[in-house]
């Protein structure tokens, strides 16, 4: 995944994180990757759990993102040269810091869909700050 990533979860967090990457990726004339991460379950040995319906709602989180980067994308006056929306079921921090090791640059949201509004950073954009293998910028909601 050259270029730069993108992490969005369908929050407002993250389509302001989509707006901001889309436009960094035209400037630089770089591609452009959206992850999309279905979130697996944790088993008892903190590994992410599989179920048989893990794939449909892979899917489905992909059919959304795509919705949503095609909107975004759209309504930007310059586009990146290209745009790649790829999803994978697992837990986010650690799929975020994996796809940090062949990107340029990470872009998150400073939070994300989580249920504790008063952070001012999101767990998962906390870690992946902490522990990618490239730049990471991390969009505040307010920009």
């Amino acid at each position: 995944m050259a270029g730069i990533v993108v992490g969005v979860d369908g929050s407002g967090h993250s389509r302001k994180a989509l707006a901001r990457a889309a436009a960094e990726a035209a400037a630089h004339g770089a591609p452009l990757t959206v992850l999309v991460i279905h979130q697996a379950v944790r088993d008892v040995y903190g590994s992410p759990s599989h179920y048989q319906w893990d794939a449909s709602e892979t899917a489905k989180v992909k059919e959304a993102a795509q919705a949503e980067t095609d909107e975004v994308i759209a309504a930007l006056d310059a586009k990146p040269t290209s745009v790649t929306v790829t999803s994978v079921h697992g837990l986010p921090a650690d799929e975020l810091i994996k796809a940090s090791q062949d990107a340029d640059m990470l872009v998150l949201g400073r939070r994300g869909a989580g249920g504790f509004a008063r952070l001012l950073m999101g767990s998962v954009s906390d870690q992946v700050a902490r522990y990618a293998h490239c730049p990471v910028l991390i969009v505040p909601h307010d920009e």
